[in-house]
């Protein structure tokens, strides 16, 4: 993992806060959405034992969604807006961590191995899906069309740096100068559209860790939640 655009000015979007701190944090529950419904999701700390005996601990915390109709007035739209905290803390004091965090949202798709579908004809379970198999990939804020089956990877990192030929690049992912760190968002925006049955989301953060002697992604994923 590097870390180079941290140290050359990186800028995250606005809504988006990392900082270096301690560690502690939590995850996910469930909620059924219809206009201006609130969903507090629980929290949730994974410890990740790596290859060199050392460890990384991720908490959640603070997880909330409030989901409403959009403006279009019809069921084939909606919006979410999501908040949440993490926490990052290496056990090597040496060991630097990053982290790309977002959501995924499927339309008539059963997210997580816990979920079973809910009796609707078209309801299709895809249990082990990832940001790397959704259909689409967007900012959050951005509008999305999704139809049965089908699914959408929202990323709430997005940080500018310059390359090293000084142009302007973009990353997903946030890294931090140590080996620990803090990632927080505040009403990140995602808008489906097109989607006529049920519709889920599951929180989602890909955790990099880099020692001396081992480097590895770490994922973690949320409790799917109701979007209507």
């Amino acid at each position: 993992m590097k870390n180079h655009f941290l140290s050359r000015r990186a800028v995250t979007r606005s809504a988006v806060t990392a900082v270096a701190i301690a560690a502690t944090l939590p995850l996910v529950t469930h909620g059924v959405a219809s206009a201006d419904t609130s969903t507090r999701l629980p929290a949730q700390t994974v410890t990740k034992k790596l290859a060199d005996g050392s460890s990384i601990t991720i908490a959640r915390t603070n997880e909330s969604a409030r989901i409403n109709p959009s403006m279009g007035g019809t069921p084939l739209h909606r919006n979410a807006w999501v908040s949440g905290r993490y926490t990052l803390s290496a056990s090597d004091p040496k060991a630097k961590v990053g982290i790309s965090a977002g959501y995924i949202v499927g339309c008539q798709l059963t997210l997580g191995a816990n979920s079973t579908t809910d009796g609707t004809a078209t309801a299709k379970s895809y249990q082990d899906i990832s940001p790397e198999t959704a259909t689409v990939t967007a900012k959050t804020g951005a509008g999305v069309t999704l139809g049965p089956g089908q699914a959408a990877n929202y990323y709430i990192t997005d940080v500018e740096y310059k390359d090293a030929f000084g142009g302007k690049a973009n990353t997903t992912s946030v890294s931090f100068p140590g080996s620990k760190g803090r990632l927080a968002y505040t009403n990140e925006t995602m808008m489906i559209n097109g989607c006529a049955g049920f519709a889920q989301a599951r929180s989602y953060a890909k955790v990099q860790v880099t020692t001396e002697s081992a480097s590895q992604i770490v994922d973690v994923y949320g409790k799917p939640f109701s979007i209507g």
